[in-house]
């Protein structure tokens, strides 16, 4: 199969954008991460394409193979590190696979799943995040001469921040059964590191933890969905 850079005229890498000339897939269900993401390709020159889901990465990957392919580990329909084995051990295999999540351990976890590299949120450094891409792509695929260092930190659009806080509130409103918990305090973890929303992850991090020790759960629950509700009132405000 062709990647999919094949399908365009190939252009070098420059110095202000090193990374022109890739596709990167981004498999992200948090729009407010990958909006981030987005601006980092932007600026570096890079194509990018999402999938919200593990089903939609395949359905991408039945027809691309992309330059980089940037697996968040917790998605709706399943853990991203299975996709990250699987890709690693694909023949051809994708040139730079990075796993990236706002959780303690997510790195170690997608080292050894067999990515290349690891982008922890919030993923908002120009400079670190060409430099992770970088570091894992061949010679040839490499800018020549110098490259310019770019200390920029991107802002991603805030409408996706509260896109992600309505998703979180949706899904709060139904069954709150053990599965639907771990998923909520797995996304919105990594959508309040990537807010850098720190009384978010506070409360995001006491449901984890009460989760894990076998606790009761209505209070910390009613917290969190209190607090949601709070950070999209004040974005109605805005």
């Amino acid at each position: 199969m062709d990647t999919i850079d094949s399908l365009f005229v190939q252009r070098p890498a420059t110095a202000k954008r090193p990374l022109l000339g890739l596709t990167v897939l981004v498999v992200e269900d948090s729009r407010f991460a990958s909006e981030a993401i987005r601006l980092l390709c932007l600026r570096s020159g890079a194509r990018i394409r999402r999938a919200d889901c593990l089903a939609h990465a395949e359905r991408h990957l039945k027809v691309y193979r992309p330059g980089v392919i940037i697996v968040d580990i917790g998605l709706p329909d399943g853990s991203g590190l299975a996709l990250i084995e699987r890709l690693a051990a694909t023949t051809p295999r994708v040139e730079v696979i990075l796993g990236t999540s706002g959780d303690d351990g997510g790195e170690t976890a997608a080292l050894a799943a067999g990515a290349d590299g690891f982008l922890a949120k919030p993923v908002a450094s120009l400079a670190t995040f060409q430099q992770i891409v970088l570091s894992h792509l061949p010679p040839d695929r490499q800018p020549r001469g110098l490259r310019l260092i770019q200390d920029e930190v991107v802002e991603p659009d805030r409408i996706a921040f509260h896109d992600d806080l309505t998703h979180v509130a949706t899904v709060l409103e139904g069954e709150q059964e053990g599965a639907t918990i771990d998923y909520v305090t797995q996304f919105l973890r990594g959508v309040a590191a990537s807010a850098q929303d720190k009384d978010l992850t506070q409360a995001v991090t006491e449901l984890a933890k009460l989760r894990k020790a076998g606790d009761p759960l209505g209070s910390p629950i009613a917290a969190l969905t209190a607090l949601v509700q709070s950070r999209l009132a004040e974005a109605s405000i805005r």
